[in-house]
């Protein structure tokens, strides 16, 4: 093991491209000079030494497999000063010079936390939902939309074959992302998210009420998590409208799967830019997309953005999706 070590590790949900992610890391700090330990489930594994040292071959054939080879895990330890404190002296007898953390804003906590007790850290936003602020895009959200859109689209096969209207809920608590993108793709009547004040009356019955003397026989409301109540929003849909409604819950099959090229390439341009950051000597930095280019911003500043809506694409779903 060489005299400086930079370590990686996976926190939170996993996401589609953290594999390819990884990868980078490895390849670019080991042609940086580094030698480099993968951490295994997350802070976790940091604070009980659960680390292993990683080569070139270590990351074969991986880039285009889902989920996390270092697993991933939360830390309700790692979240007190005392556990942060902990996590430090590890780093510090492990001659780990800086650490690149794979995941969302509660990641970057620690990684912050981890940089003010004496490790520099910098982070990657790995999560399908999107919901990052300073980042125009975490790795894993092109692969979740797609899967998404495979699975409505047979929904919808179904639906029409059998005048239906399906009630879908796609994952995203706090933010729509994933329901508006997936519902314009897919048609939806409706797309119900967080960041927008919806009526039942009006932003869905309505509206198949119109579609319907139109001639539509069949629909798809879309969900975000969020909002939820989707098994009571199909029963009441059904019970207004005499329509047979189903609701389908995705869940967590958004999350597997093999990474599309968009989040493999992203995850390894972001995995480089966070080697070279730590190269530099530079910590509290989170990697980002802006303006379609891979940037990095204060993890401080960062976490203090404030998520806008896409609420000029939310107005083309209202006019086209009818």
């Amino acid at each position: 093991m060489s005299a400086k070590s930079i370590a990686v590790l996976t926190s939170g949900g996993d996401a589609p491209g953290m594999n390819a992610a990884i990868r980078a890391v490895v390849r670019s700090g080991i042609s940086k000079g580094f030698s480099v330990l993968g951490v295994r489930r997350g802070y976790n594994g940091l604070l009980n030494g659960d680390v292993y040292e990683m080569n070139l071959r270590s990351v074969s054939d991986i880039i285009g497999r889902g989920g996390t080879i270092l697993y991933t895990a939360r830390s309700p330890e790692f979240n007190a000063p005392e556990g942060v404190k902990k996590a430090a002296e590890v780093c510090s007898r492990l001659n780990v010079v800086g650490v690149v953390v794979i995941g969302g804003d509660g990641s970057f906590r620690g990684a912050r936390d981890l940089t003010n007790a004496g490790v520099p850290c910098i982070g990657i936003p790995g999560t399908i939902d999107n919901d990052i602020a300073s980042s125009e895009y975490t790795i894993g959200f092109d692969t979740a939309m797609n899967t998404a859109v495979d699975m409505i689209d047979r929904i919808r096969d179904t639906a029409e074959s059998h005048d239906r209207c399906s009630v879908v809920e796609v994952m995203g608590r706090h933010c729509g992302d994933l329901a508006l993108q997936v519902g314009v793709a897919t048609g939806a009547i409706s797309i119900l998210v967080p960041e927008m004040p919806w009526d039942f009356q009006t932003d869905i019955i309505d509206r198949i009420r119109l579609a319907q003397k139109t001639g539509k026989r069949h629909f798809i409301i879309m969900v975000a998590e969020g909002v939820g109540g989707t098994n009571e929003i199909a029963n009441r849909i059904q019970k207004e409208t005499g329509i047979e409604t189903r609701a389908t819950i995705l869940g967590h099959v958004q999350r597997g799967g093999s990474p599309n090229l968009r989040d493999r390439v992203v995850a390894s341009e972001m995995g480089y830019h966070a080697v070279t950051l730590l190269e530099e000597g530079q910590g509290n930095r989170v990697v980002v997309v802006r303006g379609g280019k891979v940037v990095d911003f204060d993890i401080t500043e960062a976490l203090n953005m404030k998520r806008t809506f896409n609420k000029a694409l939310y107005d083309v779903a209202l006019s086209i999706s009818i």
